[in-house]
């Protein structure tokens, strides 16, 4: 079947060729109908109360996207116009300023004190602007970029959804830029790594192809998270680029046996999918394991990345194989010398120190180890965001002036009694870190019949059989002494009202950083699982695996923990991906070299010849895909100003060459001086051939 299928491929160029472009069409379509999502905190889970929260601040109040307008030096009367231009902007629900409660002619100092410290401080005024949508919401968004056409100077709008309209502008200015260097840097490997100077371009057109029908198909996912938007071109352009490499390999070592070069091609794709299939499992069950963990978003790149990698060795022995016969020629004129040096008198330098490279292996484990384990990390989102930012600057502004860094929001029974609700504030009030508490009778006063209160102010506090607290806290979010000061405000709150829910970007984050942290050890246990199931089953091995995992897991421990020793904390999401990434898509290195060295064994070499012609054989290839993976993502790193994503991808590069190093200098002695123990613990490991005894 796969043979018939290969010859009408080989026979038909043009036709799949332009199948393949037309494919582009509805791509480019799902691509650009595709949502994508800036909010990190959506993707926790949705049985939490403090997600529960949101979504009554969202559907109830209308509060849960909610931006702190500060306003310096400004006549009242100017603010007040200014408020009436914002409450006309599309999709804002409502603004609260001092107005809404009293006359701007009443001064200032015969206002309540809570309400003066809310809204006042020296030359400055704080407005509270309130949107219909969610958070993340294009509407909320859309909004939040109108409003911004009304400020000048004077004016700093913050909060999360403020934050999040500067990512998305941030986000979109800059993946075109760095999936351009991708290219041009992954070129640039390829030329220097392949013989022709015509290849690499060949390439870059074939990965484009299932790039584009990977950003396609997201269309069913219905959205994608900005970070997968960013990195998942990049990923599936470093992880892939093996399989190229694979096909063209084979077709040029099937030409001498065949006189048309379809038919060597037919036999190279035969050949090629079925040892894909095999490496490309490994790869896919990296991102697989990331689909484990409670924070979605690990399922959101996870999903994309198995489908991108799928496509990947579709493309490959689809398209690639057209493109490459329709350039067949170009493809071999146009040819350099190799510019990778021979690496035979290195072998012999490893085989001849194999148990200092052992020995090497097995005392790096040990500070490596622990410095990953030490590897700080930071969950404060807007941290990985540049100090410059519109919202930043406000945000900052927001604590220097008003001395509030983050809010938090309350939500309990609106018939809770006026004496719970006063003593729950007061006891609030009374915790370390708390700079206001805004309940219904702070902001009215006691004095005030109800009747006299406006129905936009009772709808600020009360709403649907609910009651709305809000609280400003001097901590900002993912800071120790906030995540304590929010477990203690969760106590008070249960113990005035069981059904209260405390939420908002504080409450969020704290259940983000406890999520995040089982995340990474589940992610981790069933990608190595995964990993080794594979190639036990690969090689009918028990020992295989286990040496195999545990070279690249050396190499993964090393890259994680770098930051450890240069003083570097890094983003949550990083160690979670890089764990199960670099193991997935780089394991295959060791998987290349052991392959070729059970084939020696088996032809009836000693060990001593075959780890010398595994090793020299393997190293051009795992070069150049390494080489490949690094130009890919370095560049994205050294250009992207949001942290979460330079931060993976610089980790990822770096991990590439790290894992490229440990295979090529410890694998060949670790499979030596083990050999012996693998045949017993594997099933048919090799063939001797009569009169050859092992080295």
């Amino acid at each position: 079947m796969l043979s018939k299928f290969a010859k009408i491929l080989t026979r038909n160029p043009k036709i799949v060729i332009t199948i393949a472009v037309l494919l582009l069409i509805p791509s480019l379509m799902g691509a650009l109908a595709t949502k994508v999502n800036y909010d990190i905190l959506s993707y926790l889970p949705q049985d939490l109360d403090s997600t529960k929260g949101e979504k009554v601040l969202e559907d109830v109040f209308h509060d849960a996207a909610t931006s702190m307008l500060i306003i310096d030096n400004m006549p009242e009367k100017d603010v007040v116009n200014l408020k009436e231009k914002i409450k006309l902007v599309e999709n804002v629900n409502d603004v609260l300023w001092v107005d809404d409660i009293a006359d701007i002619s009443v001064p200032k100092q015969m206002l309540p004190k809570m309400v003066q410290d809310a809204f006042y401080n020296e030359n400055s005024t704080l407005m509270v602007v309130t949107y219909d949508g969610a958070t993340s919401s294009e509407e909320t968004l859309r909004a939040i970029g109108d409003i911004k056409q009304l400020l000048n100077k004077q004016c700093f709008l913050s909060g999360f959804s403020a934050i999040i309209k500067d990512t998305k502008d941030l986000s979109d200015q800059e993946i075109p830029i760095y999936v351009s260097l991708a290219v041009i840097m992954s070129l640039a490997a390829m030329t220097l790594c392949l013989e022709s100077w015509v290849l690499p371009i060949v390439f870059i057109l074939s990965i484009g192809f299932a790039v584009a029908y990977n950003f396609g198909t997201n269309i069913f996912l219905g959205q994608i998270s900005y970070i997968t938007k960013a990195i998942a071109a990049i990923l599936q352009l470093g992880v892939t680029m093996d399989y190229s490499i694979f096909l063209i390999n084979r077709y040029d070592e099937e030409k001498s046996k065949f006189e048309d070069r379809r038919d060597a091609m037919a036999q190279a794709i035969k050949s090629t999918f079925v040892s894909l299939s095999g490496s490309s499992l490994t790869t896919v069950a990296g991102f697989f394991a990331l689909c484990f963990m409670r924070l979605a978003l690990g399922k959101d790149i996870g999903i994309v990345m198995m489908k991108g990698v799928i496509l990947g060795v579709l493309v490959t022995v689809t398209v690639l194989p057209s493109l490459i016969l329709q350039f067949d020629k170009p493809i071999h004129k146009y040819m350099h010398r190799n510019l990778i040096p021979d690496f035979s008198n290195g072998t012999n330098f490893l085989v001849k120190h194999r148990w200092n490279f052992v020995c090497l292996g097995l005392l790096l484990i040990i500070p490596a180890a622990y410095s990953q384990a030490h590897t700080q990390v930071y969950y404060n989102l807007d941290r990985s965001l540049p100090k410059d930012l519109d919202s930043i600057v406000a945000t900052d502004k927001l604590k220097k002036q008003f001395n509030m860094a983050s809010t938090h929001f309350i939500i309990c029974d609106d018939k809770l009694p006026s004496y719970k609700l006063e003593n729950m504030t007061d006891e609030i009030k009374d915790l370390d870190g708390i700079e206001s508490v805004l309940a219904y009778n702070d902001i009215i006063g006691p004095a005030v019949p109800d009747a006299f209160i406006p129905q936009n102010v009772k709808d600020v506090c009360k709403k649907g059989g609910r009651q709305l607290i809000m609280v400003n806290s001097q901590y900002k979010a993912a800071e120790d002494k906030e995540n304590e000061q929010i477990d203690k405000i969760i106590g008070i709150s249960k113990k005035y009202d069981n059904t209260s829910q405390v939420t908002g970007e504080g409450p969020l984050t704290k259940d983000l950083i406890e999520i995040a942290d089982i995340d990474f050890k589940v992610t981790n246990y069933i990608s190595i699982l995964c990993i080794l199931l594979i190639v036990g089953i690969v090689f009918k091995s028990f020992t295989v695996p286990v040496f195999l995992v545990s070279i690249i897991e050396l190499a993964i421990f090393i890259n994680m923990g770098i930051p450890y020793f240069t003083g570097t904390i890094i983003p949550f999401i990083s160690p979670t991906v890089i764990g199960c990434v670099q193991l997935g898509a780089t394991v295959d290195y060791s998987i290349l070299m052991t392959t070729r060295f059970q084939e020696e064994l088996k032809a009836g070499r000693s060990r001593l010849e075959a780890i010398k012609i595994a090793s020299n054989t393997s190293f051009k290839s795992i070069i150049t895909s390494s080489l490949v993976f690094f130009c890919a993502t370095f560049g994205v790193s050294l250009v992207s100003k949001i942290e979460i994503i330079s931060s993976i991808c610089s980790m990822l590069a770096r991990g590439a060459i790290i894992s490229a190093l440990v295979i090529i200098l410890i694998l060949p002695s670790v499979l030596y001086v083990t050999e012996g123990i693998i045949a017993k613990t594997s099933y048919c490991w090799k063939t001797i051939k009569k009169n050859k005894k092992a080295a």
